[in-house]
């Protein structure tokens, strides 16, 4: 291929790609027969579970289906993965050359992005948010890199990028994969990218169905891009990302009553999250805004909290990063723990 036939894609990921031929599993031949013997499975079914003795499809149709109704795009433009982490080191596979290429981040932020980098020998270009939590004006140092990861809302401060910065950041950078991850988003979807998918060839969308639609333990993820993106990432998938169970439990938690579930656990969280932060602002504690299903709160005797957090057995996060070193980072629960939680801080802090 000429440079001058290459799409953006083509153009930004591993040349050996581009003559790569993916791997053929059975189920993406697929073919017709009542006699199924082309993977070397078993044909006994020993679960309750239909079929679970047989591979499930690369990219569950019907799943695929359902999160691209819910968020109202074509399918061709989702992939589904064990988790947004997942799809964070498809990104790096597909694009960065090892030894070469880098990724940038805006820190204090979501850890995973520079281990990932770093586990394929990818550089990481790791600029400050602004003092309020912000993106900077100032993008030169990262415009090498091939994708340039922006979390919103942000993990772990829970602020929020409008969406209007991240549009300039995707017209500075035309020639980066800008990479939105969007694993909170439930919790503030008036600031989601979506709507910007069609406009701008060079945005990346990572969800996950972790968070507001309560299943971590299923490892379900959702990587939003062009198709050309998505043909890319397709070329070094593994076979069967999706597991069968996972597959029908997201599709439960995409239905119709698993969306109204989700909608209103949201409102449950944030109703008690704010009980939450009102209660720490009253205690002393500098409370970030937070668009997420978590506050990070700064305390001045941080290890006391800490210590007295930990006797009334609540594990809350701590961090070692400069600018979190006196903040804690509380996830929202339920009114009950909620309770216990408030409960145990004002006899820390009172």
């Amino acid at each position: 291929m000429s440079e001058a036939t290459l799409n953006l894609a083509q153009r930004l990921a591993r040349p050996e790609l581009l003559d790569l031929e993916p791997y053929q599993s059975a189920r993406r031949i697929g073919g017709r027969g009542d006699i199924w013997i082309n993977a070397n499975e078993s044909p006994f079914n020993r679960t309750d579970l239909p079929r679970l003795n047989r591979y499930p499809e690369c990219q569950p149709p019907a799943l695929i289906a359902a999160y691209s109704r819910y968020v109202g795009i074509d399918s061709k433009h989702v992939v589904c993965s064990r988790g947004a982490d997942e799809a964070i080191e498809l990104l790096i596979r597909t694009f960065c050359i090892p030894g070469k290429d880098s990724i940038a981040l805006f820190g204090p932020t979501y850890g995973m992005y520079s281990i990932s980098a770093r586990t394929f020998n990818v550089g990481v270009v790791s600029m400050s948010l602004t003092p309020e939590y912000g993106l900077p004006d100032d993008l030169s140092a990262v415009k090498g890199c091939k994708l340039v990861f922006i979390c919103n809302p942000n993990n772990p401060t829970g602020t929020l990028i409008r969406p209007e910065k991240i549009e300039s950041v995707l017209q500075t950078l035309p020639e980066q994969l800008v990479v939105v991850d969007e694993a909170y988003i439930e919790f503030s979807p008036e600031y989601s990218v979506v709507a910007l998918l069609d406009k701008y060839p060079n945005l990346v969308i990572l969800r996950t169905l972790s968070k507001a639609f309560a299943l971590a333990g299923a490892r379900c993820g959702f990587t939003l891009a062009s198709a050309d993106v998505v043909a890319m990432i397709m070329l070094v998938i593994a076979p069967y990302p999706v597991p069968l169970p996972v597959s029908v439990l997201a599709e439960r938690a995409l239905s119709e009553a698993g969306l109204d579930n989700m909608r209103a656990d949201v409102q449950l969280l944030i109703q008690q999250g704010q009980r939450l932060a009102d209660c720490l602002e009253q205690l002393g504690a500098k409370v970030l805004p937070t668009g997420a299903n978590f506050v990070l709160a700064y305390f001045d005797d941080i290890q006391s909290v800490a210590q007295g957090l930990k006797d009334a057995g609540i594990v809350a996060r701590a961090y070692k990063d400069p600018r979190l070193v006196d903040a804690i980072r509380f996830s929202y629960s339920d009114e009950r723990e909620t309770d216990l939680i408030i409960a145990a801080l004002k006899k820390i802090l009172n």
